[in-house]
Formats: structure tokens, C-alpha cells, sequence
């Protein structure tokens, strides 16, 4: 068990960087403006998916491979680039819905949360920063260090949830006003398009 002190530290210190602007942050933000806090939400939840995955990676030695390893942080990034910029073209190609205002077409629960999954574990920087992070609040005379290195990413995932729910119904709300109209329909799509082509570039120009 992590010291309850740390463990404190730690959790805030993960909501703090939960805060930060960053690749998963503002894909949230873009998701829950342009389709609502439900699609937020339910992209929130992948990305804690994929932080799991990361947790493991960590736990298991994985995350090394991926800050030792060229070629795997390299496929790794660029198929995660290559996913934001087709979610770029489908959101520069839509339109505004026609008919009741402010209606759009919702994308299915499932579609949502595995775009979440999709960013996180495509984005090899996520591994090797909680291989950096983590080990940082685990002290091996507590007990098993794998235990706690699951503890750690359990609370990170939890802080995540939190700041990133947050956001969703945030931006959800503000969000809802400009799919009133049609014309800001379009300009929120784009908008999102534009971020999520950032995205792909700043992912696809990471280093280790």
C-alpha cells in the first residue's frame, strides 16, 4: 500500500496535470462540445480505458520497450495520428442537421468510448510518462511494487474521471447554444476538425 500521505500528494498532483492543457484534454473538450456531454462522458471513459492499459504497461515493463524501442514508438504514433486525422476529415465534411434546431445525429455509445481507447493507448508518450511518474511515489519496503504501481494509476485514472467529467458537461453545455444554429454548427465542426489536426501533427512530430 502507497503511503496515505503521498497518496494524497500523488492524487493531487495528477489532478493537476489532468488540468494542463493537453492531447486528451481538448480531444474531450472538442467530442463534448460538438456531440454533447454524453459523448464527453463516454469518451472520458475510454481514455481511463487506455490509461489502464498504460497502468499495466508500466507494471509489466512494457513502457520501456516503447522508450527504448524506435521503431515501436514510431508505428505506435503514427497510427495514432493517422486515426485524429480521419476524426479532422469527418468533422471538416460534416454539415449542419437539417430539421429540429439544434438536433444532431449522436454517434453510438460504443463508437465514442472506443475513440477514447483508440487516442490514449495509440499515444506512446502516455506509457512512458507514467514510467517516469509513477515508480517517483512507490517505495519498494511499503510492499510489492507492482501493487502499487496499480494503486497509483488507479487514483491517476480516478483524478481523470473527475477533471475530464467536468469538462464534458462544461463544454457540453456551452456547446448545446451553438448547435442551435446552423451556421454555428458548421463553425463547431470545423473547430473540431482543427483540433483534432493538431492532434495528428503534434503526435506524429513527438520525440521519446
Amino acid at each position: 500500500m502507497v503511503d496515505p500521505h503521498l497518496l494524497l500528494v500523488f492524487f493531487s498532483t495528477s489532478v493537476l496535470l489532468a488540468l494542463a492543457p493537453g492531447p486528451d484534454i481538448l480531444f474531450v473538450l472538442a467530442q463534448a462540445a460538438q456531440q454533447g456531454k454524453r459523448a464527453g462522458l463516454l469518451v472520458t471513459l475510454g481514455l481511463c480505458t487506455g490509461l489502464l492499459v498504460h497502468t499495466s504497461a508500466v507494471t509489466l515493463g512494457l513502457a520501456a520497450v516503447y522508450a527504448q524501442s524506435g521503431l515501436a514508438f514510431t508505428v505506435l504514433k503514427v497510427g495514432g495520428a493517422l486515426y485524429l486525422a480521419y476524426l479532422a476529415w469527418q468533422s471538416f465534411k460534416a454539415g449542419a442537421q437539417t430539421g429540429e434546431a439544434g438536433r444532431v445525429d449522436r454517434l453510438a455509445p460504443a463508437k465514442l468510448y472506443r475513440r477514447g481507447i483508440i487516442m490514449n493507448i495509440t499515444n506512446p508518450k502516455v506509457s512512458i510518462f507514467f514510467l517516469a511518474f509513477l515508480p517517483q511515489f512507490a517505495d519498494p519496503a511499503k510492499g510489492r511494487l507492482s501493487l502499487q504501481l496499480l494503486e497509483l494509476g488507479a487514483f491517476f485514472i480516478l483524478a481523470t474521471i473527475v477533471v475530464f467529467g467536468l469538462v464534458s458537461l462544461l463544454a457540453g453545455a456551452v456547446g448545446e447554444r451553438f448547435r442551435q444554429s446552423e451556421k454555428a454548427q458548421k463553425l463547431l465542426n470545423r473547430l473540431a476538425g482543427t483540433v483534432f489536426a493538431l492532434l495528428a501533427v503534434k503526435l506524429v512530430t513527438a520525440q521519446r
